[in-house]
């Protein structure tokens, strides 16, 4: 058998019978493979870069010096360490009369500093503004300092000048223009002054009182090497549990960075939608291979069971035969994808900032696993088909109805489909939520194209016109045939609207998510009579329409009447939230960016107090609905019921509350306000005019972190978008293939209707009006399918508001009836050139 297997798969290779369903499944396993080493690099890429945005691998914090046997055991592991100090001060310059005095954001580093990333630094005031400078792996010499730009005009100083912190001089040496691992914390909001470690001792700065928060970054010698920094985070948890530390808190990208988190998950979300979509084209266009490969195999079964061949040994030749064909297109499709996906880095290497990490072995096995199941799943029933041609089909064409378990079989192939997509998404609602969307759009596809069957009897005779009637009459003849052609072209063509139309929406919508122009600068401390001032200076500023948001500092003292304590809670963050004050706030209306996601909004009623609560701080603490929260504002005390969870947008930078509380119940609380607003870098100096006016604002910057957001979701984009050209190969050919799947029928029906006097031309128009009905259904059906699924990714999958646009239904009847136009005219352009006399004799 198995070497009769090898003759049929040379003998049908060289008749041209398996090269189609070869090339299919190259096509989809190239494309998948490609996705997927790409997908590979580029996730190991993007954590990498993003371990960049801390400096480390993995940060120890703590407000006291960290304990030497933690160091000890980091050095045992053979992990790199390094060292920072960070906390507030005043900078001053001149003397006298001419003295100035700024609160900055000090920070003192070791040699070894940053051990992810590299710091950017320049002389010139501009260069740093843009965020433009040298890249550098050096820290701040002994007796110098580099500052950020910020501190030059309120301090009146320039590159070369000296300024005091604490008890020691220090010269500017140079501009800070990037820090990888500046963060979002308090203490890095005011302008940043950094020195090197071994000078912290002689500025007499830190003391027994001094707010300092101490940091030890941890880093793997290899960035892959990950596995010892889990080892290490591990037995750290396990000694601070065990030895009862406190104010010590590990951060890692997943705790440390909400704002950068939210823009690594999107982008790993987008990378897997890349691998869904490719898998289920690659599904349709081996299925619509394998049906046609079956079909133009009825004539050979019969011949070879009227030749003695049993049922058994009929399937077992054509199923060698099939993993013949899945084992060589497999290999051959990983090796085209694995070529592919360096044409891509080639394409982007000058878009990607960073050389990508080299590949790994698991791309390849799953691109030759996903061949071979992909071909089992979905050519299993057509083989089973095969092995019950019946003998007589060699005197009558005709064909028994399948059998009950080569229906049976089609389970399978949807169950291998959708362990598939979850093999590829990694997210199992991602996985879920795209193949519950084409497989509902599989069976509505499949009722609107029967009951449009059904509809167009009644519009045979609207035309008085042989081409028309000839269409409708073509397209009834065969209903299973064009039901299965409209679903085909359907599906098809959804694939290729969401890979490219609703693609650009979702990109657009992620990007807004995040806006170029995002609040960069935030104003807190300001009094409520300086409200009206400091909103008339950003109004001259060109700041449009500023808001300006109250700000009480209140300490959570009671749940439902049960005291709150720093042992109140086990988990770290708990412990820290309880110990310490909240930066409430209190507003009529729900801000922007926040989502009702259980509750309701207040109604702001006199003498009731409610309050609205972000879900993760929810969590946290373990609040829910109903729940009473006590705080104390400067002795103000307000019960607030909870009636409301938020979620919030980190990833919008605007002004953004744990918890909300109704104005009417915070009449009387301790205000001040604070705004955040974007300011363009030749603003700059807004900040000194304000600062001037009222000395006790103070102006946080937080542009630093908007550019490093923005450079991770541009470098996820552009990879997206080269991404996505290779699933368009496997989209087209599954356009092919369903127009291809009735050629043999549609030959011999036009011999027979040339015999009876039909011309080409009539024939001919027939076909184009037959493609157009079909390919405009399709169309239609698409655009609504791909608008339904990307309304659900928004909203479901990636988090963010969307607008799908209307001219999508424009786009797929005129692409659906093109492709369909297209692809009949390559699939059936040798369907009128037979002969009536040599079709007449085959038959």
């Amino acid at each position: 058998m198995l070497i009769q297997s090898l003759r049929m798969t040379a003998r049908d290779w060289r008749a041209g019978e398996l090269r189609f369903l070869l090339v299919a499944l190259v096509v989809a396993v190239s494309a998948l493979a490609a996705v997927g080493f790409f997908v590979d690099r580029m996730r190991a890429g993007l954590n990498r870069d993003a371990r960049q945005l801390l400096g480390a691998d993995l940060l120890v914090n703590a407000d006291q010096p960290l304990r030497q046997d933690w160091r000890d055991e980091a050095a045992r592991r053979g992990l790199l360490l390094a060292d920072t100090v960070t906390f507030p001060s005043m900078a001053q310059s001149g003397q006298g009369d001419a003295s100035q005095a700024l609160l900055a954001s000090v920070k003192a580093v070791s040699t070894t500093y940053p051990l992810r990333g590299a710091m950017r630094v320049t002389t010139s005031t501009l260069d740093a503004s843009e965020a433009l400078g040298d890249i550098t792996h050096d820290t701040p010499a002994p007796g110098t300092v580099w500052v950020d730009v910020n501190l030059l005009p309120p301090l009146r100083i320039k590159v070369g000048s000296t300024i005091q912190l604490g008890d020691k001089p220090f010269k500017v040496a140079r501009l800070i223009a990037s820090e990888p691992d500046r963060g979002a914390s308090f203490a890095n909001f005011a302008p940043r002054v950094m020195l090197a470690l071994s000078d912290l001792k002689a500025t007499g700065l830190v003391d027994n009182y001094a707010r300092v928060t101490y940091r030890m970054q941890v880093a793997a010698k290899s960035p892959n090497d990950q596995a010892a920094i889990a080892g290490y985070e591990r037995w750290l948890r396990g000694r601070i549990a065990a030895d009862n530390v406190r104010g010590v808190r590990i951060e890692t990208l997943e705790n440390g960075r909400p704002e950068m988190r939210s823009t690594i998950d999107r982008a790993e979300r987008f990378l897997s939608l890349v691998g869904l979509l490719s898998a289920m084209l690659a599904a349709v266009a081996v299925a619509m291979a394998a049906r046609r490969f079956m079909q133009r195999h009825l004539d050979a079964c019969a011949m070879l069971r009227c030749l003695g061949m049993t049922q058994n040994e009929v399937g077992a030749l054509f199923l060698i035969e099939f993993v013949i064909v899945g084992l060589a297109g497999s290999v051959l499709g990983v090796l085209v994808g694995f070529g592919a996906h360096f044409v891509l880095l080639e394409m982007v290497k000058g878009l990607v900032p960073t050389e990508l990490p080299p590949v790994s072995l698991l791309p390849a096995l799953q691109g030759i696993a996903t061949g071979m199941l992909l071909l089992v799943g979905f050519a299993l029933p057509p083989v089973l088909q095969l092995r019950n041609v019946p003998h007589n089909r060699v005197i009558r064409r005709e064909q028994a109805a399948p059998k009950p378990l080569a229906l049976a079989t089609y389970g399978l192939g949807a169950a291998v489909f959708v362990g598939l997509l979850l093999w590829q998404a990694g997210d199992l609602q991602l996985a879920l939520l795209t193949a519950g969307g084409f497989v509902g759009a599989f069976g509505l596809f499949a009722l609107v194209g029967w009951l449009a069957l059904l509809s167009l009897r009644r519009l045979r005779g609207a035309f008085r016109h042989q081409a028309w009637r000839f269409a409708i009459t073509s397209l009834q003849r065969r209903p299973g045939a064009t039901v299965v052609q409209i679903v085909s072209l359907s599906l098809g063509l959804m694939a290729l609207l969401v890979l490219t139309v609703v693609r650009g929406d979702l990109m657009s919508a992620w990007r807004m998510a995040t806006p170029p122009d995002a609040p960069n600068r935030f104003i807190i401390n300001i009094q409520p009579d300086q409200r009206d001032g400091v909103a008339r200076t950003l109004r001259a500023a060109g700041v449009p329409d500023p808001t300006l948001y109250p700000m009480i500092r209140g300490r959570l003292v009671a749940v439902n009447g049960n005291a709150v304590t720093a042992t109140t809670y086990t988990d770290e963050r708990a412990k820290g939230l309880a110990e310490r004050e909240f930066n409430l706030s209190s507003t009529a209306d729900l801000p922007a960016t926040n989502e009702i996601v259980a509750g309701r909004w207040y109604r702001d009623a006199p003498g009731v107090a409610e309050a609205s609560v972000e879900q993760g701080l929810a969590n946290t603490l373990r609040l829910k609905l109903g729940d009473t929260m006590r705080f104390d504002m400067g002795g103000q005390i307000v019960d607030a019921q909870i009636t409301s969870l938020r979620k919030l947008e980190w990833g919008s930078m605007r002004a953004n509350f744990f918890v909300i509380i109704n104005p009417a119940a915070m009449k009387d609380a301790p205000t001040t306000y604070m705004t955040a607003f974007h300011l363009a870098a030749r603003g700059i100096g807004l900040a000194n005019t304000l600062t001037r006016a009222w000395p006790n604002l103070t102006v946080i910057d937080v542009s630093g972190i908007i550019r490093q957001v923005q450079e991770v979701l541009d470098q996820v984009v552009v990879a997206v978008e080269f991404l996505f050209m290779f699933t368009l190969a496997s989209g087209v050919l599954v356009l092919y293939a369903a127009l291809m799947g009735s050629q043999a029928e549609r030959t011999r029906e036009a011999g027979l209707l040339r015999a009876l006097g039909a011309t080409r031309g009539q024939l001919a128009q027939a076909q184009r009006i037959e493609f157009m009905l079909v390919g405009g259904l399709s169309g239609l059906l698409a655009a609504s399918g791909a608008a339904a699924l990307g309304w659900a990714l928004a909203r479901y999958q990636f988090k963010f508001p969307w607008t799908f646009d209307p001219t999508v239904w424009g786009a797929g009847l005129v692409v659906g009836a093109v492709c369909a136009l297209v692809g009949g005219w390559l699939g059936l352009r040798n369907v009128l050139r037979q002969p009536p006399l040599q079709t007449l004799r085959e038959a």
